[in-house]
């Protein structure tokens, strides 16, 4: 898998691959933990998870523009990891939120958040530039050789960021999995189980409970004795419920900061095998004419433009494709069976599906290539925006034959009424698996297209812009909780769908101008 490929390759993978692990383990529970420990409704804690996730993408433009103007990417990167690893000790510390504390209590979770997103941003698109020049590199021996040795060097660079992602995921794939048991296992010693709509219930009873609709307060009595709590004195037992579910998710984030810890040591171990850009342009002093400058100011702006263009489209895609963190895992909460699997660990199906599905894809590409009819970066990213809206298209035709209503009217409804009605757990494998074919069409080969593009002493602040248009994406997020909780649900799947199906039109007509521009 790694023949033809740089040798450093396989190390900025595995670093990579323990910063991801950490982050997937609090990313999996994120939305979830904050209406579990503070008892925010969707909306809010929605709008916190977009904030902190466009934030991790804009402050790589940050860690972009340290890297590129200090051209010391190696110190950039192993400063984030620490700092990451700073945010996820803050929210290990298991603190119980009450009357008295919450106000402080999520400032402080919101300052930890702070820290993994700029430590992400210092980390994230400087490892992404460091890989990107490593196939420059490579490109530029191979030229050396000749024009056949040069464009198999070229042939390299898409599935070798294919392979990087793969090890993204294989992070991402097992990480979901340490949150739940954690908290499971510390609820089992409690001698207490998991139940999902169990610490809404009880925020909604401590903080009103002659408020609370006699279906919402027969709900949680039924929940609160299968769970094994006491519904003689249901403040107290509601207040013990919440420490203790919660204490369990603070713990996972422990494995996070070892996580960090394990991606820092093989960096810092392989460090000597990366690219050193400061060394590269200082050997670089080349005097050139006026009209050799204008030229090449002529193509920057080109590449630019084409830059720009493409991450105008993606945006919409991140819109849409990371509601499996929001609006997909508040479904898997409300809708889906979750008596034998938490809905956390749902975020495992798309690395699963990443893991499995890339050797096949890349050797689809490549079978295309062999026979001359390779499919180009940004026409395979059109491809990729359909894809995903077959997956809100899967997703919206189900919900509307099932009848569903608004995410609010029914967890209203009562518990053996909504226990009857929830779907089974292949729908969500459906759904991810068309979105994970749609991921690896866009985010691994946009990555590629990127380093293709940028200039060569804007390559860490290019990934950047990249990250950036993800963030504009994510910043976008909380509408997808607003539409969940207040249409039938059907119509708010609709809107991704034609979200993505109108980002693949557009992308469709400037293929050929994004073709020229690659060449």
């Amino acid at each position: 898998m790694f023949k033809g490929h740089p040798k450093g390759l396989l190390a900025a993978a595995l670093s990579n691959m323990g910063e991801r692990f950490g982050y997937y383990i609090m990313n999996a529970v994120l939305v979830l933990f904050l209406c579990s420990k503070f008892g925010l409704g969707e909306a809010v804690s929605g709008t916190i998870y977009s904030v902190f996730y466009a934030g991790i993408y804009l402050l790589a433009l940050v860690g972009g523009y340290i890297a590129d103007h200090t051209q010391n990417y190696k110190a950039t990167i192993k400063t984030g990891l620490i700092v990451m690893a700073t945010g996820y000790v803050l929210l290990s510390i298991p603190i119980l939120a009450t009357a008295g504390n919450t106000t402080w209590l999520l400032a402080l979770t919101c300052f930890a958040l702070f820290l993994i997103a700029f430590g992400n941003g210092l980390f994230k698109g400087n490892l992404q530039a460091i890989v990107g020049q490593m196939y420059d590199n490579l490109e530029a021996e191979a030229a050396k050789e000749g024009p056949e040795a040069l464009a198999i060097a070229k042939s390299k660079r898409d599935s070798g960021f294919q392979i990087f992602y793969v090890f993204i995921n294989v992070g991402g794939l097992i990480a979901p999995f340490v949150a739940p048991l954690l908290r499971s296992w510390w609820l089992e010693t409690n001698d207490m189980i998991y139940n999902a709509q169990l610490p809404a219930l009880c925020h909604e009873y401590i903080n009103g409970a002659a408020a609370m609709a006699p279906e919402a307060l027969a709900n949680l009595q039924q929940l609160m004795t299968s769970a094994g709590g006491n519904i003689a004195d249901l403040a107290a037992s509601c207040q013990q419920y919440l420490q203790i579910f919660n204490e369990g998710i603070h713990y996972s984030f422990i494995a996070s900061v070892v996580a960090m810890v394990i991606s820092l040591v093989i960096f810092f171990i392989s460090q000597n095998m990366f690219p050193t850009p400061a060394k590269k342009e200082k050997v670089a002093s080349v005097e050139y004419t006026p009209e050799e400058k204008a030229a090449a100011a002529k193509e920057i702006k080109q590449r630019l433009y084409a830059l720009f263009a493409v991450l105008g489209i993606v945006i919409f895609f991140w819109f849409s494709f990371h509601q499996n963190g929001m609006s997909l895992s508040f479904f898997a909460r409300d809708f889906v069976d979750s008596s034998a699997v938490a809905p956390e660990v749902w975020q495992a199906i798309n690395p699963f599906f990443v893991i499995v599905l890339t050797p096949i894809i890349m050797a689809i590409f490549g079978a295309l290539a062999r026979r001359g009819k390779e499919i180009s970066t940004p026409r395979k990213i059109a491809i990729g925006m359909f894809i995903a809206g077959l997956a809100f298209l899967f997703l919206a035709i189900y919900s509307f034959i099932a009848g569903y209503p608004s995410a609010d009217e029914y967890k209203a409804l009562p518990i053996a009424e909504q226990m009857a009605g929830k779907a089974h757990w292949w729908v969500l494998i459906a759904v991810y698996f068309f979105l994970t074919v749609a991921e690896l069409f866009i985010s691994p080969l946009g990555l590629s297209f990127v380093s293709k593009v940028a200039p060569k002493h804007l390559l860490g602040l290019c990934q950047g812009l990249w990250l950036g248009a993800t963030a504009l994406g994510n910043l976008l997020l909380w509408i997808g909780p607003l539409m969940y909780n207040a249409w039938p649900i059907w119509e708010c799947w609709t809107v991704f769908l034609v979200v993505c199906l109108i980002s693949m039109g557009v992308m469709l007509g400037m293929v050929k101008w994004l073709e020229k521009v690659t060449a």
